[in-house]
This record gives C-alpha cells, sequence and structure tokens, in this order.
C-alpha cells in the first residue's frame, strides 16, 4: 500500500520549483516508484519513454490499492517534468531516457 502524499503549503512555497522541492521531500516513495517504473520499460527494452506515461501508471496503481474512494491523491502535473529532471541527473541508468523541453513556468 502506498503511504499518504503530503502536500507543501502554496502560501509558503511560492513557486512550482519551490513547491516540488517540498513535495518531493516531504514523499521520497513517488521518485522511487518512478525510478522503478522507469527501470521496468529500460530493462524491456524501451530506451526513451514519457515521465507523463509512468506517472499515470503511478496514479492507476494508487487507486488500485487504496480503498478509501475519497481519498484525495493528488499528484500535481507542474511535477512530473521536475522528477523527469531529478531521476535523469540522479540515476546513470536512466540517463536521457525522458525527453525534456526547457521549463518556462518558475
Amino acid at each position: 500500500m502506498f503511504p499518504p502524499l503530503v502536500q507543501p503549503d502554496k502560501k509558503r512555497f511560492t513557486t512550482i520549483q519551490s513547491r516540488f522541492e517540498q513535495f518531493h521531500k516531504l514523499n521520497p516513495w513517488v521518485y522511487k516508484t518512478l525510478c522503478t517504473l522507469a527501470r521496468t520499460m529500460l530493462v524491456k527494452g524501451h530506451q526513451k519513454i514519457g515521465v507523463k506515461m509512468i506517472w499515470e501508471v503511478l496514479r492507476w496503481h494508487y487507486y488500485q490499492q487504496t480503498v478509501d474512494v475519497n481519498r484525495d491523491f493528488k499528484l500535481n502535473n507542474n511535477y512530473h517534468a521536475h522528477y523527469a529532471r531529478l531521476i535523469m541527473a540522479q540515476e546513470p541508468d536512466l540517463k536521457g531516457i525522458f525527453e525534456t523541453r526547457k521549463l518556462t513556468a518558475a
């Protein structure tokens, strides 16, 4: 079972980057799960994958495992590009697996 997500305080963390950093700090299992999903695709021979695809798989897996249909599970779509960059920077075997574009929002 996935642990509950902890959301950053939007009043305290005003930029997308600062909210992402706080979200990542509060929810380290999200990073680990995304890495596992990416590695699964890599082992199957995929050299490029979309971070949005595995982001949605994470959502799907969560909803399959939760018993509380009213529980609010929020993976902010603004964060997946930040996770793609972080994963590629920190995981040598996943370097270059995601295509990225220039970030425009702060």
